[in-house]
């Protein structure tokens, strides 16, 4: 059977082949990054108590560079959100629990998020130079902890299958750190599609860990600047807004 075309972003696309996912990346795309990818995706099935697609093979397809996945069956969350929206408060607390499920683990040979971010930071060309070291600055004064963190925590990284079951997908940003900078994370990316989520998400989690919001919200600026690096033209005038907020209500 002739591998089936699934997926496509701007970097890659995703392939079915029967039980098999096979994420084919650009012709440019760097090898070291694939390598990585693959890398970070091993470490994390290691921890265990995660649905992880597993790491299959790493190669070439089509004379590109490849990973190969279990092919997981099932809908995304973002599909199952937007087929039935009355479920949405199910949904979001099953997403809230997953999310508290892998931040409760430990991967201690991942890279640590406060140092990813405090380069991605100096690597962001739209804020000025002052604001930049503000930012590492206060960065650097945050809490240091050391939980699993995903990274890229969203519906659509989410494959439920038909027995519930959630998988976790796009391992590639995972990191040790602070658990509210993923969740702060999480929330910017539903704030670019409906601040209902966003906000919905945010109370989930406060409320289920006893954290306070304001402090979810102190890691926003840091976060938004972080992500302003990707340069990603859909997601700039929102995280730039964002990483200029000094003050919450």
């Amino acid at each position: 059977m002739a591998a089936q075309l699934i997926a496509t972003t701007a970097t890659k696309k995703v392939f079915r082949d029967g039980d098999k996912a096979i994420k084919v990346f650009n012709a440019d795309f760097p090898k070291a990054d694939v390598l990585n990818e693959a890398l970070i995706t091993a470490r994390v099935e290691e921890v265990g108590g995660i649905n992880v697609p597993k790491v299959l093979e790493v190669g070439v397809f089509e004379g590109k560079w490849s990973i190969t996945f279990d092919f997981i069956e099932g809908k995304t969350l973002q599909q199952l959100m937007d087929e039935n929206p009355d479920k949405l408060p199910e949904y979001m607390e099953n997403m809230v629990d997953l999310h508290l499920s892998i931040l409760s683990k430990q991967c201690p040979l991942l890279n640590k998020l406060k140092d990813k971010m405090s380069r991605q930071i100096l690597d962001t060309e739209e804020l000025e130079d002052v604001t930049r070291y503000d930012m590492r600055t206060q960065l650097d004064s945050m809490p240091k902890h050391t939980k699993l963190c995903h990274g890229d925590f969203n519906p659509s990284n989410i494959v439920v299958t038909d027995d519930g079951t959630m998988f976790v997908l796009d391992w590639v940003h995972a990191t040790q750190g602070n658990a509210s900078a993923d969740v702060a994370r999480t929330y910017l990316l539903f704030c670019l599609q409906d601040q209902n989520k966003a906000d919905m998400y945010m109370n989930l989690f406060c409320k289920k860990t006893g954290t306070a919001k304001k402090y979810v919200q102190t890691w926003l600026p840091m976060v938004a600047a972080a992500q302003l690096s990707k340069r990603r033209p859909e997601e700039a005038e929102l995280l730039q807004q964002w990483a200029t907020v000094c003050d919450y209500q």
